[in-house]
């Protein structure tokens, strides 16, 4: 970890990608914490540490394995730095049950690892807000703070805002980054940290053997527990049960909600195909290099207080310690339409600096990229982005195709695109385009300012080959990605919401 992260530090700026400069290489921030103490922070700093994800918290040898790594630790004296974000989230009730009887919840508690709840946290990007002074020193000091958790995916800018850099790890390892304080270390050689008596301790003195680890697992986790825990899985807590649902088939919609909204995908939808139509003078919203991925598109995680979105939340009276994050809200589509692309790690060819901004043709405005979509709108621009290679990567995020197609997106062209995400950008009615191999916008000499025509046939056929073209003279051919005849029938419906529902009323 240690040398990859040194490579990030000075790599292109993109994915694994800083491009720090030599002078900027040692920078660093100091900042006084709660209890009167100066802390440090600088490139690699640990800011978030969770043993989290339903997946890897399921495997009781990794997490007992934690819990005997903290007991060790906090036997020597080890401690975590208090400004850490530190955090255990368990997919299943069942790890809680036995951590408590093993009696290694204590010492995880003792270095801060307590359980705050159970489901997706920090891997889906829940972590929550760190603390003001450590959010000044990073913003300050522009450093490329981290986050390392036990979760599934670390896709840029899901974790949090605030860390650049997210490495996933074994949970004993979360203990030992947090415990060390940075990911700039290297265990084999450097200390992790001093013990009472001053002395310096390393990660092997702390480590569990595989012969403890099995003894407390065979001794501790038991069937029983499993079905003591699952027999009571449908009943939940007392809150659950005391909430009030309400009755019959339809769902009563609350126009107050800012939570679920009725989603506007059907309106103006009629019961015959629509018309197919040319997507001309096409205007760039967005032009990518590699490996954008749904996260980009359409993050999960915290609101940011300058964003469109929180606009909106404001507007309608909502404080900022409500809002929430975009996972939380995903039954609102105003709320996602102005999340989308609004991840501040955001690489837009059109922009010096990363984020989610974007400029408008022909005024050349900088804006807000969902301003500017809603710009377009109002001028009957149709939009397409421009994008390299592996575009729509990582989850397979329903929103990341459903918030492009409310901004206004026609058409993405990409040199390659996640299978997934290929599929449902075809299942909003967005039409995913290929460069033909060996060629991409920089070798067409695309800057993404020209507008485009795109005239897909009305008897188009999977994987056929058809031309685009621009005011500015160039022309060239790309691949129709849609692969199959039922993704044909799928677009020319609109998507595969509106062709499911022309097939329910036939």
């Amino acid at each position: 970890m240690k040398e990859d992260f040194a490579a990030c530090l000075v790599n292109k700026i993109g994915f694994k990608g800083y491009e720090l400069s030599p002078n900027d290489l040692n920078k660093s921030g100091t900042f006084t914490w709660e209890d009167g103490k100066e802390y440090t922070l600088r490139h690699g700093s640990v800011i978030i540490a969770a043993i989290t994800s339903c997946t890897n918290t399921s495997n009781p040898t990794v997490i007992l394995g934690a819990g005997l790594l903290a007991r060790n630790a906090v036997k020597l004296g080890l401690t975590v730095a208090p400004y850490i974000k530190t955090s255990l989230s368990p997919g299943s009730g069942v790890v809680t049950y036995y951590l408590k009887e093993s009696d290694t919840i204590s010492s995880l508690e003792k270095l801060g690892f307590h359980i705050v709840g159970m489901g997706c946290m920090t891997c889906i990007g829940n972590s929550g807000p760190v603390h003001e002074s450590v959010a000044s020193v990073i913003e300050k000091n522009d450093l490329v703070c981290c986050g390392v958790l036990s979760g599934n995916r670390n896709f840029e800018g899901r974790v949090h805002p605030l860390t650049r850099a997210n490495y996933l790890a074994s949970p004993l390892l979360v203990i030992a980054y947090a415990i060390a304080g940075t990911v700039d270390i290297d265990f084999e050689t450097q200390p992790i940290g001093k013990g009472f008596d001053g002395s310096e301790v390393y990660l092997r003195d702390i480590w569990p053997s595989r012969k403890e680890i099995q003894e407390v697992e065979k001794k501790y986790v038991i069937p029983a527990m499993f079905k003591d825990v699952y027999e009571k899985i449908q009943q939940g807590s007392q809150n659950w049960r005391d909430l009030v649902a309400p009755e019959g088939k339809l769902y009563p919609w609350d126009d107050k909600s800012t939570y679920i909204k009725h989603p506007p995908f059907f309106e103006n939808m009629t019961r015959e195909l629509p018309v197919q139509k040319p997507i001309l003078n096409a205007r760039v919203l967005l032009n990518f290099g590699d490996s954008v991925t749904t996260d980009h598109i359409s993050p999960a995680g915290s609101i940011a207080r300058n964003s469109p979105a929180a606009r909106y939340l404001t507007e309608r009276k909502i404080l900022p310690k409500d809002f929430n994050s975009y996972g939380s809200r995903r039954g609102n589509d105003a709320v996602m339409a102005r999340g989308t692309f609004a991840n501040i790690r955001l690489v837009n060819k059109f922009m010096k600096h990363a984020g989610p901004r974007t400029i408008h043709f022909p005024s050349n405005t900088e804006m807000d990229i969902f301003d500017c979509a809603e710009r377009y709108k109002s001028e009957n621009v149709p939009l397409i982005i421009l994008a390299g290679k592996e575009y729509g990567s990582g989850s397979s995020r329903d929103w990341a195709a459903k918030g492009p197609y409310l901004l206004g997106i026609r058409a993405v062209i990409a040199e390659s695109y996640e299978r997934i995400h290929r599929s449902n950008l075809v299942g909003m009615g967005i039409c995913p385009l290929q460069y033909l191999p060996g060629q991409n916008a920089e070798s067409l000499g695309l800057t993404g300012h020209e507008t485009f025509n795109i005239q897909i046939p009305e008897d188009v056929h999977p994987l056929q080959n058809i031309d685009v073209t621009t005011d500015t003279g160039i022309k060239f051919e790309v691949l129709v990605r849609f692969d199959t005849d039922v993704e044909i029938l799928y677009f020319k419906n609109g998507g595969i919401l509106n062709f499911m529902i022309r097939k329910m009323i036939d």
